[in-house]
């Protein structure tokens, strides 16, 4: 990418960049919806009062069908035109926000959240490609994706602060209609400034693909998504076999199709494979680190939940200094050792996480936070833009929502098999310490997690109360440091098998044009 020649390339006017501000903005309340309802939560249950069953559904549905939709949406998107789908989810978005903010009961609240979901699974790949289109200059696209990547970060990092403003004035539901006036502007302004694109050869979608996908993606991800809550066992197991089988069934109609959802060909070139598996192992690393720190620094260093999530921030700096200033690196660095680089400032995060106590947790939980977040913001912004420019145009959509769905499935992968390692030594650390004067429950309770164990610890008079705490801290640290080290070798691994894909190829260096693309791939 940094050394294509773009002399004869289209510069972005000022339209353009105004349409990637507008753009821009759903993606945030996309990333916020995603984390702010956690705050909101004991006010909604002692509204709406769920069972244990609902108040799970409530939390997981809406990223749950944000997954298993964009693939679907992202192809859908080619065919009627992105500017149209972006628009027409926009509205369905702002509708269902309303819906979902006056909820009369768990069961319409879950209804809406699924319907926030799906309509949610628009935005990042129609946004995505349509960055693809608007901007042509190989430079200015990278940070236009940068300044995208910026916007689900921001999102994420200021959500649960946003939502925590809200909650001490309004009831739980004003978290949901935050998203109304964002989408009211993105529909006022959204025809003036963003082009539309679509494919013009494309057919109708294959529906029986489409089902195979919904299925595929689903079963995989609920079966992560249990293991994550609930550790291994033989129901989420076979939900995930019957995904992968479901999954190999899509792939094997896709080969038989004129017009397929997702375009194999495009596997066979290096650059696009080697994106695709970074940017899953990269977020499989990030997110399952950051499932231990969160409560690293609230159940072992006592943070309130805001306090928390202020410490979290220089990890959201991280994230918009690289959006920022990756465009500006590769243009004198190839992209491959500036994803290389990213792997190395990942593992260089994850180190200083091995090197945690609670003498020093709040100093390398912010540095390595920082240093780990610029990493990952290289390697994702550098993989995006590889998936993205590696399709021709009017596939974009499609190419998008592989991207979206990787980063997915590298999320719950992360959460579900790093969750579980870092329980069982947990639990193998805790059970090899007699602890006197605990009930049956109490001590199968406390043997779980930390939470639990921080639960029981209330219940206990001193000096028993300090002695759990002290060892189940002590024992979640261990497996902080154990998941950081396994991390830091992840990192390390990913670094090398990228670097045996790509060090003699061309698409490290430039993206190849649809006409060289389709050429490579034959």
């Amino acid at each position: 990418m940094s050394e294509t020649k773009t002399e004869n390339t289209a510069k972005a006017t000022k339209k353009e960049w105004i349409g990637l501000a507008v753009i821009a903005l759903p993606c945030l309340l996309y990333a916020m919806d995603l984390t702010v309802l956690y705050l909101a939560a004991p006010q909604l249950s002692a509204d709406l009062n769920p069972t244990p069953s609902q108040q799970l559904w409530i939390m997981d549905i809406y990223g749950f069908l944000v997954a298993g939709f964009l693939v679907i949406m992202g192809n859908l998107g080619d065919r009627i035109g992105r500017r149209k789908l972006l628009l027409y989810g926009a509205a369905a978005f702002g509708v269902a926000s309303v819906l979902a903010a006056f909820s009369p009961s768990s069961e319409i609240l879950i209804l809406t959240r699924a319907i926030l979901g799906i309509t949610a699974a628009t935005l990042a790949p129609s946004t995505l490609s349509l960055i693809r289109n608007m901007f042509l200059d190989p430079e200015e696209r990278t940070f236009a994706i940068g300044i995208w990547g910026m916007s689900f970060s921001l999102g994420g990092a200021i959500g649960p602060l946003v939502g925590g403003v809200l909650l001490e004035y309004f009831w739980w539901g004003s978290v949901f209609l935050m998203s109304v006036p964002v989408m009211i502007l993105l529909l006022i302004v959204g025809p003036k400034l963003l082009p539309e694109f679509k494919d013009p050869n494309s057919s109708k979608m294959d529906i029986p693909s489409a089902i195979l996908s919904l299925i595929s993606v689903l079963s995989v991800i609920y079966g992560l998504k249990q293991i994550a809550e609930n550790g291994w066992g033989i129901v989420p197991i076979l939900t995930i076999l019957t995904g992968l089988v479901i999954g190999a069934i899509f792939i094997r109609r896709q080969t038989t199709l004129t017009d397929p959802m997702i375009d194999l060909q495009l596997f066979k070139l290096p650059a696009f494979t080697a994106a695709v598996i970074g940017n899953t192992m990269t977020i499989f690393v990030g997110l399952g680190a950051f499932l231990f720190i969160s409560q690293y620094l609230q159940l072992v260093l006592g943070l309130s939940p805001l306090e928390a999530g202020l410490w979290t921030l220089p990890g959201a700096l991280g994230n918009i200094v690289g959006s920022l200033t990756i465009h500006m690196i590769v243009r004198i660095m190839r992209p491959l050792y500036v994803i290389l680089g990213g792997l190395a400032l990942l593992a260089i995060g994850m180190y200083l996480y091995t090197l945690i106590n609670t003498e020093n947790g709040i100093w390398m939980i912010t540095v390595g936070s920082l240093v780990m977040s610029f990493g990952i913001c290289a390697v994702v912004i550098l993989g995006t833009d590889i998936i993205v420019s590696s399709a021709p145009p009017e596939r974009a959509g499609a190419a998008a929502s592989i991207s979206e769905t990787a980063a997915e499935f590298g999320g719950v992968l992360g959460i579900a098999v790093l969750g579980s390692i870092g329980v069982a030594i947990f639990k193998s650390r805790i059970n090899s310490i007699d602890l006197p004067g605990l009930t049956p429950e109490q001590f199968e309770s406390s043997h779980n997690t930390l939470a639990s164990a921080v639960a029981v610890a209330k219940e206990l008079p001193e000096p028993s109360r300090q002695i759990l705490l002290t060892t189940a801290q002590g024992a979640f640290t261990d497996s902080l440091h154990f998941i950081s080290l396994l991390g830091v070798g992840i990192s390390i691994a990913l670094a090398f098998v990228i670097f045996s894909i790509l060090r003699n190829r061309k698409e490290t260096e430039a993206i190849p044009e649809p006409a060289e693309l389709e050429k490579s791939a034959r």
